[in-house]
């Protein structure tokens, strides 16, 4: 399965302490390498791991690819910055949801499902997404 990889998801599966570790252990091995993702979540990933360095070891290793450039994306990003106003998405997630669109047959990854279950592309279409099981 070919994936889009958010925060939640890459801190599960570099901190093995994280409630969703062995869900994202499980989860990485069932994906096609590499996930895609964006800079916004590496640098989130690698603040609440107090870790650059095994961030930046996921995307040498292959696992992870950037595969978004803000800038010419950055009226879609403050249309739907703009459009979902009311739940204050960061800057990660505006990116994932941009790229949802720009890669439609990729899945987001992501802990968050109650934000990405909000979330549209193309401003009405829901966002295929792999989250852990609710318990």
């Amino acid at each position: 399965m070919k994936a889009i990889a958010d925060t939640g998801f890459v801190v599960a599966f570099l901190h093995s302490d994280d409630r969703f570790h062995g869900w994202a252990l499980d989860t990485a091995s069932r994906l096609d390498a590499p996930m895609l993702t964006c800079e916004a979540v590496l640098a989130e990933a690698a603040f609440h791991l107090r870790s650059a360095e095994v961030v930046l070891q996921l995307t040498e290793a292959g696992m992870l690819r950037v595969a978004f450039d803000m800038q010419p994306h950055l009226a879609s990003l403050r249309s739907l910055a703009e459009r979902f106003a009311n739940r204050a998405p960061d800057l990660a997630d505006l990116c994932l949801i941009r790229m949802s669109e720009l890669f439609p047959r990729h899945t987001v990854v992501t802990t968050d499902e109650a934000d990405f279950r909000v979330y549209r592309r193309n401003k009405r279409d829901a966002i295929p997404l792999l989250c852990p099981p609710r318990r």
